[in-house]
């Protein structure tokens, strides 16, 4: 072996370690300042439904669609197709809303 080849246990446990942030170094919002004008697509999916195209066809103004969901159960918010959070419906000011129950994380979203 070569004396330029490196072997693993060379270095120390914290050698080569990325440096930890100190208070001083927190991130803060205005970190994120040059992300803030980039376009995300939100959506709020109250349930789902599998139709043949015949059926589609069939729809019409005052049809019912059946959901895959009950009424009271938390939608699904997909922010860029990604599951995020889950949530309810509201109303607000004759409007429909979504309050957010529930935050997702990464390893969640996939369940």
């Amino acid at each position: 072996m070569a004396d330029d080849d490196l072997k693993l246990d060379e270095f120390g446990p914290e050698e080569g370690a990325l440096p930890e942030t100190t208070a001083d170094e927190d991130k803060t919002a205005t970190d994120l300042a040059p992300v803030f004008d980039v376009p995300v697509s939100i959506s709020a999916v109250l349930g789902r439904s599998t139709l043949s195209v015949a059926q589609l066809l069939q729809l019409g103004q005052g049809s019912v669609l059946e959901l895959d969901r009950k009424v009271g159960e938390a939608i699904d918010i997909y922010v860029n197709n990604r599951l995020v959070a889950r949530g309810e419906v509201v109303i607000v000011d004759e409007r429909l809303g979504v309050t957010m129950t529930e935050i997702i994380k990464g390893d969640d979203a996939a369940a």
